[in-house]
């Protein structure tokens, strides 16, 4: 899965700010210092997340050769982590909503480190699959609470940085896999790899202990003293501290309709749910996570050696980072549309190069090199547009009173869709090659370029308000963002 968000990402009223504050460390309060402390350590559950889809994208093809997996208990080990995740994701909002959102994180880090550690000791294929399943749960936990609690802690000029750093930390979790397993496959230590995410597990389940509680969690427990006592080590001011606490204490007192019941009553708010899965379905249709969970097995099938697929996989995740930072910076001055459609055409293009090449299973260092660059072209295109900008979307096509369940539903339509193109990949191109597979990935993204520019809205520069007054009005999806 790729870069997660969810419905409080984005700060009620307005833009998510997503540039780091530019003071000074010298400059910076006590409490300022703490807030970034506490949200470092809360965005770090995104290097996890990376990390494991690096690591088991090195150590699949030894895992196959050990316990003479078929393509399909292959397509499984990979896949039945994302079964795993959606019901991490539809369970994390009851369980941090009842225990709070630190004790979620803490046993989400519990899972992964069991998982890790079941695979790590396989003595048969099933096992793997367990431990799979338990790091899916896990992940499925962090995606949605980690970012929930960093919206929840932050002050609005590190909301937006923190939840931003919980994103590229993803990305730099998933190079550090593949350079780790690029390292060990020399060796073909797998157990090693597979074994990788429990130190971080632990180190980050230590860090959880000194996180405070959300002070939205407590103020709908009614510990009001509690709540500013957090409030005071993580604002710079009395008043902002008074603020904040009477704006948490008058959104606890209204009444919310539940977005099931809001599905069923408004017709408009049907539309940007359908919206939100629909972008989510897309994304996983342009081929990304094919790329990124089999990219060895596509190299040394363009027969690069098992070192140099290894090697070749790590500039996939520098390429996934360095586009990844770019990407921040570009999305409010080119919009999302526009970035959108040149990330999907950019994706398009280079699918179909790489659609040639195996197809017509070219010969020489050259058209294998060809291959690589067309293939890290398409990582970076995904991470110009499609990768940030769906999550962002679908945080800011959803009504308030709904966002949560409206994220909920296109979240779980990501895993679901991922489970999907990951279960499947090796199989179809058992049946019809790679050439005719990037192909038909190739034609996905020109699918979702047309898609775009029928139903996506511009939203950059627009207020949450506007977009949701527009929505409830009836407007066509496209034009909600005028």
């Amino acid at each position: 899965m790729t870069s997660t968000w969810t419905s409080k990402n984005i700060p009620p009223g307005g833009k998510q700010n997503v540039f780091p504050t530019t003071a000074s460390p010298e400059h910076r309060s006590p409490t300022h210092r703490k807030a970034f402390r506490i949200g470092l350590i809360t965005a770090s559950a995104g290097l996890l997340v990376g990390l494991d889809t690096g690591l088991i994208s090195e150590a699949l093809g030894f895992i196959g050769n050990d316990f003479h997996a078929s393509i399909r208990d292959q397509e499984w080990i990979v896949s039945v982590l994302m079964i795993g995740a959606s019901v991490g994701s539809l369970g994390a909002g009851t369980f941090s909503a009842r225990f709070g959102r630190r004790l979620v994180l803490m046993m989400a880090m519990v899972l992964m480190f069991i998982g890790a550690g079941l695979c790590a000791d396989a003595f048969h294929l099933s096992q793997i699959l367990v431990g799979r399943l338990l790091i899916g749960v896990a992940i499925g936990i962090c995606t949605f609470t980690a970012p929930l609690y960093i919206s929840e802690t932050m002050s609005g000029h590190l909301r937006g940085s923190m939840v931003s750093t919980f994103s590229m930390l993803q990305s730099a979790g998933i190079l550090a896999g593949y350079l780790l397993g690029s390292i060990l496959s020399s060796g073909g230590h797998w157990r090693w790899m597979v074994s990788m995410p429990m130190l971080p597990a632990a180190l980050l389940f230590t860090g959880c202990l000194f996180l405070p509680p959300s002070p939205s969690w407590l103020i709908a427990r009614g510990q009001d003293d509690r709540v500013r006592e957090v409030l005071r080590s993580l604002r710079d001011t009395p008043a902002e501290v008074e603020q904040e606490f009477n704006s948490l204490k008058q959104e606890a007192g209204k009444g919310h309709v539940s977005g099931l019941t809001l599905l069923r009553q408004q017709p408009n708010f049907r539309r940007s749910v359908l919206l939100g899965i629909c972008l989510q379905v897309m994304q996983q249709l342009t081929g990304i996570n094919v790329v990124m969970y089999y990219m060895p097995k596509i190299l040394q099938n363009a027969q690069f050696g098992i070192s140099g697929a290894a090697w070749a996989t790590v500039l996939i995740g520098v390429i996934n980072t360095v586009v990844g930072i770019a990407a921040i910076f570009l999305v409010n001055r080119w919009g999302r549309r526009p970035l959108l459609c040149t990330s999907a055409a950019i994706m398009a293009i280079s699918l179909t190069i790489a659609a040639i090449i195996t197809g017509l299973h070219l010969p020489g260092m050259s058209a294998t090199l060809c291959l690589l660059c067309a293939l890290l072209v398409f990582v970076g295109g995904f991470g110009l547009g499609a990768g940030p900008l769906v999550w962002t979307l679908c945080s800011e096509i959803q009504p308030l009173e709904g966002r949560d369940f409206g994220v909920g539903c296109s979240t779980l339509a990501n895993w679901w869709a991922d489970w999907g193109v990951s279960n499947t990949f090796l199989s179809l191109v058992s049946v019809i090659g790679f050439g005719q597979t990037f192909a038909g990935f190739a034609f996905m993204n020109v699918v979702f370029i047309v898609f775009t520019l029928m139903f996506v809205p511009e939203t950059k520069d627009v207020s949450l308000e506007t977009i949701e007054t527009n929505l409830l009005a009836g407007k066509k999806l496209r034009d909600i963002g005028r």
